[in-house]
């Protein structure tokens, strides 16, 4: 299975209020298991972005931090026209365009989208597309 991890989850490895074990667990089987997991292109520009608007040092946390994951063998999905089509069905059902690739990506590869975003994960919950990160246990059939 591949699982396609969402930026809220990378955020919580590099912002200390939002630690979270799960999240933990997800950068751990990354770094183990790398072509289990896949990004969207996207996913290296928003983290980014939000890094250099919260954190002490956004540029030292993303290359220390994220560069090294991107360079360790984990798929990094550019925006095709295929995407964006399988991203569309997920837009009517009401994710962001940003969401929509995350979950469109995952079910182009078979996998699940590894999200902490319990709104977004609520409007495809039912399609087990997503698996929501920051309950009780980690996903089933994990690497």
């Amino acid at each position: 299975m591949i699982w396609v991890i969402d930026a809220s989850v990378a955020l919580r490895w590099l912002i200390e209020d939002e630690a979270h074990p799960h999240a933990d667990g997800v950068l751990e089987k990354a770094v183990q298991y790398p072509e289990n997991f896949a990004v969207p292109e996207l996913f290296a520009f928003e983290v980014y972005s939000v890094l250099q608007r919260v954190h002490p040092n956004g540029l030292q946390a993303f290359t220390g931090g994220i560069i090294p994951l991107l360079q360790g063998g984990i798929l990094r999905q550019p925006m095709t026209k295929s995407l964006a089509v399988s991203a569309e069905s997920f837009v009517k059902l009401g994710l962001t365009g940003y969401d929509a690739c995350y979950a469109a990506l995952a079910k182009q590869l078979r996998g699940k989208w590894l999200t902490f975003d319990k709104k977004a994960h609520g409007r495809i919950q039912k399609l087990r597309a997503s698996f929501l990160l920051g309950g009780r246990a980690m996903p089933q059939k994990w690497p």
